[in-house]
């Protein structure tokens, strides 16, 4: 298990079936604050849960996505699935105060996006961050409908 994996299990809630039994239920907006941080560990833990999104039901997470929108989910071979997976996750869940939250999220993306180039081959990361900044731009200056 990876320090990255490990960290998400330490600090992400319980899901409520094994915190039911010891009465430390987290609510549903800890749970989704906790997932909508801009950290390795919380997209660790977002990117788990969804793994088992069954054991998540009872908070009703909206869990759709349309990936990347209108946008390659991998342009040139860069794997951006993840990030905008995440992205809408946060923009679908916070979507009744996602005025409150946008920032927040959008600034999510971009650590997940950052962290997908950051992974590449040195000589492959700056072509890499400036599509990232380019996909982490338009979400931030377009307004979400």
């Amino acid at each position: 298990m990876t320090v990255t994996a490990l960290l998400a299990v330490v600090l992400v809630p319980a899901p409520p079936a094994a915190a039911a039994s010891t009465g430390t239920e987290p609510t549903r907006d800890e749970v989704l604050a906790s997932w909508t941080q801009p950290t390795a560990e919380s997209t660790a833990a977002w990117k788990a849960a969804r793994r088992q999104q069954d054991r998540w039901a009872v908070y009703r997470f909206d869990w759709s996505s349309d990936v990347c929108t209108r946008a390659p989910d991998t342009p040139v071979g860069f794997d951006f699935a993840d990030a905008c997976r995440h992205h809408d996750f946060g923009y679908r869940n916070y979507r009744h105060d996602l005025a409150r939250h946008k920032d927040r999220i959008d600034e999510v993306f971009r650590a997940d996006l950052r962290r997908v180039c950051d992974a590449r081959h040195m000589l492959a990361q700056p072509f890499c961050n400036g599509i990232a900044f380019t996909y982490y731009e338009t979400v931030r200056f377009l307004p979400r409908t």
